[in-house]
């Protein structure tokens, strides 16, 4: 499960990188970034609740 994981969140991060300017503090945003930090905190939550064992 850690691998799946890993390989995730690594094919996540290079789709991030469409071009400059993107985020909330960038020259410009999207609500897709908006949408991938919502995404985000969605995932460290479940991660949170789930290792609660």
């Amino acid at each position: 499960m850690r691998t799946f994981v890993l390989i995730a969140c690594m094919l996540a991060a290079g789709a991030s990188q469409a071009h400059d300017g993107h985020a909330l503090a960038g020259g410009h945003w999207h609500a897709t970034d908006a949408f991938g930090w919502i995404a985000v905190a969605a995932a460290v939550a479940l991660g949170v609740w789930i290792s609660r064992k």
